[in-house]
């Protein structure tokens, strides 16, 4: 099977971009693995699917797999590449588009200067809705972690998030408690965890370690559950620079029922075919 592909990365968040639209591929579990693999495939975070929307109003639809080939809810940083696709491709003609992924309807806007907006939609507080097992909202929650107690805010921006704080981001223990809290039991589906270093109430650090991948370089959805993270705990103002080791995104979020919006680069890298 012959794959004709894109590579490209948001702020370091590397992706495999495959159009659906224009070949017809049966895409296994192991072949997203293969694909994903940094020595023995091309090397990626996730894999990103474009195919036909199943909507008469969106323009396509948007499918993430992670690089242990799960299919997951949402992605910021891939949502941005994708945008940056479709139009470059000529798979549409508008630079504001409506676009169906498994967690529901986003809106894509390429600026002038090139970066992308992103609406990420309302963040999702309601324990169950996440999923996370707690018996009603907090703002934060008390987690065990090897008879330990940390304090983490819990959230959903169509995929489930733990954020906690950190004094520095540098010194984080995040590829020890990266993995204990992204499968802990109170998180049925696993969830990615935040490290977030309060710089002050306009900018923060933060490191993610995403699960079924690891530490990335940047995580869009991430950095949105942050920022909603310190808004929540009225640690933050509306607008805020999220610097990932990867670069900077800028979260917007004025509370309640409103939007996320985030925005930042989508950069090319090459583009070619691979047998499977």
């Amino acid at each position: 099977m012959r794959i004709h592909f894109s590579k490209m990365h948001g702020l370091g968040n590397d992706f495999v971009v495959i159009d659906l639209i224009h070949q017809t591929l049966n895409l296994s579990q192991d072949h997203i693995r293969a694909l994903a693999h940094r020595r023995y495939g091309i090397g990626c975070d996730q894999v990103l699917v474009v195919e036909k929307p199943r909507s008469a109003h969106t323009a396509f639809r948007y499918r993430i797999y992670n690089a242990d080939g799960n299919e997951v809810e949402q992605c910021g940083n891939g949502a941005r590449c994708v945008a940056r696709y479709v139009y470059n491709k000529g798979l549409v003609d508008t630079t504001q588009m409506t676009v169906e992924t498994a967690a529901g309807d986003i809106i894509l806007e390429i600026e002038a200067d090139g970066r992308v907006t992103v609406n990420m939609g309302s963040p999702i507080l309601r324990p169950a809705d996440i999923p996370f097992q707690a018996e009603a909202y907090a703002p934060t929650y008390a987690l065990s972690i090897n008879q330990e107690q940390i304090e983490i805010c819990a959230l959903s921006m169509g995929n489930p998030h733990a954020v906690l704080q950190v004094k520095n981001v540098d010194t984080a223990a995040v590829s020890k408690l990266g993995p204990i809290i992204e499968s802990h039991s109170r998180f049925p589906k696993r969830v990615n965890v935040g490290f977030m270093q309060i710089i002050n109430r306009q900018a923060i650090r933060l490191r993610v370690y995403e699960r079924g991948v690891g530490e990335t370089l940047a995580c869009g959805t991430g950095a949105c559950a942050a920022v909603v993270a310190g808004r929540i705990q009225e640690l933050l103002d509306e607008r805020v620079r999220v610097d990932l080791p990867g670069g900077e995104l800028m979260i917007t979020w004025p509370g309640n029922a409103s939007p996320v919006m985030m925005t930042g680069s989508a950069t090319y890298v090459f583009e070619g075919d691979m047998m499977l």
